[in-house]
């Protein structure tokens, strides 16, 4: 790349949705770019709740970054991670070196924000990365298994009771998750426990969930998700989180072997270590134009900014957002070099939707209110399409046809107990035959919701 080396220089930082489309976008423009991650791969984090269900493996929503860009020559991946900026110098300190920058693009995310109890961290598990994802996959296997070798009704109670904190569509969707696996993948898969009895608990600290739908669209989703057996807390913010479970401000427990965190998100470390003015949840505040103030050569984008466009509409922290801006930064970026002004950033909303389960979803797509199958396959076709590649939108779909017709998961493996509790398959080994919860405590048990 010799005789481009008089170009200016992009550098991008993140191989998320917004930065990678910044890089895609910028093919064939008169500038060199390097494209900075500290994973190899572009995650497609929307589906990243059913590898955690054991709906889908990892790769089939992960790519290789090198592999998207092996044929745009002006594009160049680095394996790093960045650690701070130097503004007024121009230069993006990594883990190991530095890199100078014409233009820099900040595409990081975002991660929890446990709102001012990151204590609880160290036992909610959540949902970020693949091996969260594989951690949660692994918790709740071991949670079954835990239950099956089990005689004490109590630890065997708790083993089984699964708790989601947060009512957005994350938790949603993780929350009808784990009860579509409990109640169907897994009913017939055990001898001395029926999955089926398994309890699930979403908690949402405001007074009703998914609160950026219209109302009567949240209200479709939550009974959704009570014919799937959910269980619905709202209104109750959780005041511990600790080894057994969680408690309530009123002293309330629930007791449960896996606690999900889906309750919010924050800025990251860089994000912090820029030293700009950030909002309240720790993201970047950028002017319309999604450049930094006092910097027009530094933008941030997708999660990590709170942005507001040209018509004072504040940019959500959803994919087509991300893509919308990486897509507007590219096109900033390739006017600048040829002398042109820029113009500010205009979000189109393409709408919001969210699954619930197996021909559950709502959508909400302009004044267009949808709720049931025709959400649910609207919601699976923009998935689809959104998908890198068409190897990932053929596995993802041919697993989801053969998820509906077989209510089988192929992705149930347990594969390390890497940081999961030993107790998870230790509690009450039994010594002898394991007796049979559906024959013995048939008459105990209560009858099931679903």
């Amino acid at each position: 790349m010799a005789d481009r080396k008089d170009m200016p220089h992009v550098v991008i930082v993140g191989g998320g949705f917004g930065g990678l489309n910044a890089a895609m976008s910028l093919a064939g423009a008169p500038v060199r770019v390097t494209l900075v991650d500290r994973t190899n791969h572009h995650l497609f984090q929307p589906l990243l709740y059913q590898v955690a269900t054991a709906g889908l493996s990892p790769a089939d929503i992960a790519v290789p970054i090198r592999s998207v860009f092996s044929r745009q020559r002006n594009v160049r991946v680095l394996l790093a991670e960045a650690n701070g900026v130097d503004l007024p110098g121009k230069r993006l300190l990594l883990d190991k070196g530095e890199l100078r920058y014409d233009y820099l693009v900040l595409a990081v995310g975002a991660t929890h924000n446990f709102f001012g109890h990151d204590e609880w961290g160290t036992h909610a598990l959540g949902l970020k990365t693949l091996d969260e994802a594989l951690r949660i996959r692994e918790r709740m296997l071991l949670a079954f298994e835990g239950a099956e070798r089990t005689t004490d009704p109590e630890a065997r109670k708790r083993l089984l009771t699964f708790v989601v904190i947060g009512g957005g569509p994350t938790g949603v969707e993780m929350a009808g998750a784990f009860s579509e696996l409990a109640t169907h993948v897994l009913s017939k898969d055990f001898r001395a426990i029926d999955p089926s009895q398994a309890r699930v608990v979403l908690v949402e600290a405001g007074p009703r969930i998914l609160a950026a739908f219209p109302e009567d669209l949240g209200k479709r989703a939550e009974a959704q998700l009570a014919s799937l057996g959910v269980t619905v807390e709202k209104g109750r913010p959780v005041a511990r989180i600790d080894d057994d479970g969680i408690a309530f401000g009123d002293g309330e427990r629930i007791d449960a072997a896996t606690v999900v965190w889906a309750a919010g998100v924050r800025g990251t470390k860089l994000s912090r270590a820029l030293g700009v003015e950030l909002d309240r949840g720790g993201r970047v505040k950028v002017s319309s134009d999604c450049s930094l103030p006092d910097h027009p050569e530094v933008f941030a984008i997708g999660d990590m900014a709170a942005c507001r466009d040209k018509h004072g509409v504040d940019v959500p922290g959803l994919c087509p957002a991300a893509i919308q801006q990486g897509k507007y930064v590219a096109r900033t970026i390739r006017a600048e070099v040829r002398g042109k002004p820029r113009e500010p950033f205009v979000y189109l909303d393409k709408g919001t939707m969210a699954t619930v389960g197996r021909k559950r979803a709502i959508a909400m797509m302009g004044k267009l209110e949808l709720a049931g199958f025709l959400a649910w396959l609207a919601w699976m076709a923009v998935h689809v399409f959104f998908l890198i590649g068409f190897k990932n939108r053929f596995l993802v779909m041919f697993n989801w046809i053969w998820q509906y017709f077989t209510w089988k998961r192929g992705a149930r493996l347990i594969t390390t107990h890497t940081g999961v509790e030993p107790q998870l398959l230790l509690a009450a080994a039994p010594d002898g035959p394991v007796p049979s919860l559906r024959a013995a405590d048939a008459a105990s048990k209560p009858a099931s919701t679903r």
